[in-house]
């Protein structure tokens, strides 16, 4: 064996080593396996970042990092359903809300599926997909909105608030079976949070209320996605012509 070949198996086992460093740093794992998917699967992790920055050390979901993957999925062929899995405490109101409108209004087949738990303004992203599962332990908490910083004691901030509340609770009477007035009655429940208004709902309740389709996991979400990517592909049957 030449000095040549000596080379080119030296830089190619230098970047498969490098491959692999690389993947036990982000994955927390030597071997990843390599699947060419049709469905493209968005996390919504940690905490819902919005028009400003968390401290470092706290995960958290960039909304601005979210919109680019939207509309890559809604134009690139390759990918023909949106499976959007959530583990969030909630976050940014604004930014959530705007990332839920965006999921609602696409063409492409979109399943959701909460592990862990869909808080707080997670509860719109879980149910802004075309179809939605909730895992039997995962759970949801429903409360008021809230706000940090500082407040300025007016009329003109509690009706701010109550237009900002109005939004979400119209989006999810939308968007699941619930009505508006079902789903203020759980953000306004005394009796469940401590030092707080609010409701949690764990697996089957949140089926039970309307709020989620159904209780499963990974295998029910991506039967479900590719039975809504092939509904999708169906032609369209022609309109009777009225005489």
């Amino acid at each position: 064996m030449n000095n040549k070949d000596n080379n080119v198996n030296t830089n190619f086992n230098k970047n498969e080593n490098d491959n692999q460093l690389q993947n036990v740093e982000e994955l927390g794992q030597v071997n990843v396996p390599e699947f060419e998917s049709n469905i493209f699967t968005l996390p919504i992790i940690g905490e819902i970042e919005g028009h400003g920055e968390l401290p470092q050390g706290r995960k958290s979901t960039k909304y601005e990092h979210v919109i680019p993957q939207l509309l890559a999925v809604e134009q690139n062929p390759k990918y023909e359903g949106l499976l959007l899995i959530i583990n969030t405490v909630g976050g940014d109101v604004e930014a959530g809300l705007a990332l839920s409108e965006l999921i609602s209004s696409m063409k492409t087949p979109s399943v959701s599926l909460v592990i862990g738990g869909g808080h707080s303004i997670g509860v719109p992203l879980s149910v802004s997909t075309n179809y939605s599962f909730i895992a039997p332990t995962a759970s949801m908490t429903v409360h008021p909105i809230r706000t940090s910083g500082l407040v300025i004691a007016v009329s003109q901030s509690f009706e701010y608030f109550q237009k900002m509340q109005e939004r979400i609770l119209s989006f999810v009477e939308k968007n699941s079976k619930m009505t508006k007035e079902s789903f203020l009655e759980l953000m306004l429940n005394t009796g469940e949070l401590a030092n707080d208004m609010g409701s949690i709902l764990i697996g089957e309740k949140a089926v039970e209320l309307g709020l989620i389709n159904e209780v499963g996991g990974l295998s029910e979400a991506l039967d479900k996605i590719n039975s809504l990517i092939e509904a999708n592909k169906e032609p369209e049957k022609p309109k009777e012509s009225k005489e």
